[in-house]
């Protein structure tokens, strides 16, 4: 046994040396990583990773390792150094291009190199961080005005897909057209049913009796407005450049504090940063009392509750899920506590994420 105890000290020590060779890996990759920013180069350098797996190979038939289990190892140290150079992310959006949610993604990736994929519903936004086919998505949550895009809050029930971030973007909306169309010969407006209600009084003022048509989002109704004559959109003045389209009015929305707060979805929620948020969903027996004592839970701890709401729970009549928000991260004492003690009061608990404030 003293021979065993003293081999495995021997392979510690091993251990510690590989561990401190792939420290001084990673401090190069920052340096190649920063040089490449400069020089305005790809993070990835397939050629240079092709050499890198060749010379593993290599290596592994002199020593008489499996080539395969070699290069296993070593794709995933050629991954990390990827990641710590920068490498490119993935980010979904609800699209088509030129939506507020593009550019509130644009926004809040704007430090990071990141490559952005338009999809076509709020639920395929869901979908793709969920698949892995995007490493985050970006999704409407709640309106200043309009209050809370429902099929965001319903899909956190249907998906595993945590809640990482927050941003908050001012909307400023443009009554949009195709060249040479006055406002008198609109006939249709198209565009998202938040937009619309948003600038309600305007179209009651500038068009009346003109038939109004929904879109899934407001960029979407650019593109349709495109294709018909005496037809109008109302979205981003961003999207009327993108699509060659000319912009008739700005500023039309009724209120100038119009902000809609953005989620931004990933599989995993972010470390504390003294400036959090958290997320849940919880339903409560259907009796008297009964979300007064769930709610204690936070009061008790002087928790502050940032927003709840009711969404019908699709499970029976007049049932209800609660969506809420509070202040402070999930993993702090008082809210684990208040989290543990809200889960006896609750029939449902679901913590969606904690993310640093917008």
């Amino acid at each position: 046994m003293d021979e065993l105890a003293q081999l495995r000290k021997s392979m510690d020590e091993l251990d510690d040396k590989i561990l401190g060779l792939l420290r001084s890996r990673v401090e190069l990759s920052k340096r190649i990583g920063e040089l490449k920013r400069r020089g305005g180069l790809p993070v990835r350098d397939p050629d240079r990773e092709r050499a890198v797996l060749e010379r593993v190979r290599r290596f592994s038939r002199q020593l008489g390792f499996d080539p395969l289990e070699l290069e296993e190892v070593f794709l995933k140290i050629l991954a990390a150094s990827r990641r710590v150079q920068g490498e490119e992310v993935k980010v979904a959006y609800l699209g088509p291009a030129g939506t507020f949610c593009e550019q509130a993604a644009r926004k809040f990736f704007s430090t990071r190199p990141a490559v952005y994929v338009d999809r076509l519903s709020i639920q395929e936004v869901f979908r793709s961080v969920e698949w892995g086919e995007t490493e985050y998505g970006v999704v409407p949550v709640e309106n200043s005005l309009e209050g809370s895009v429902n099929v965001t809050l319903d899909m956190f029930l249907e998906t595993d897909v945590k809640i990482c971030g927050e941003f908050e973007e001012r909307i400023s909306q443009c009554l949009i057209s195709r060249p040479n169309v006055k406002v008198e010969q609109i006939k249709v407006l198209y565009s998202h049913p938040q937009a619309i209600a948003q600038c309600r009084r305007f179209i009651e003022t500038n068009l009346p009796g003109v038939r109004i048509v929904e879109t899934n989002s407001t960029a979407r109704a650019v593109l349709r407005a495109k294709k018909m004559r005496n037809a109008a959109a109302i979205g981003p003045e961003l999207s009327a450049r993108i699509y060659g389209m000319e912009t008739l009015a700005r500023g039309v929305e009724d209120a100038p504090y119009n902000y809609t707060r953005f989620f931004i979805l990933s599989k995993k929620d972010s470390e504390p940063t003294g400036n959090d948020k958290t997320s849940i969903i919880f339903s409560v027996p259907h009796e008297p009392g009964s979300l007064y004592k769930a709610l204690g839970a936070f009061a008790r701890r002087l928790i502050n509750l940032t927003k709840i709401e009711s969404r019908p729970a699709r499970r029976g009549s007049w049932e209800y899920y609660f969506y809420c928000d509070f202040e402070g991260h999930r993993s702090m004492k008082p809210c684990l506590e208040a989290l543990e003690e809200l889960e006896e009061e609750c029939v449902f608990l679901k913590t969606l994420g904690s993310y640093p404030k917008a």
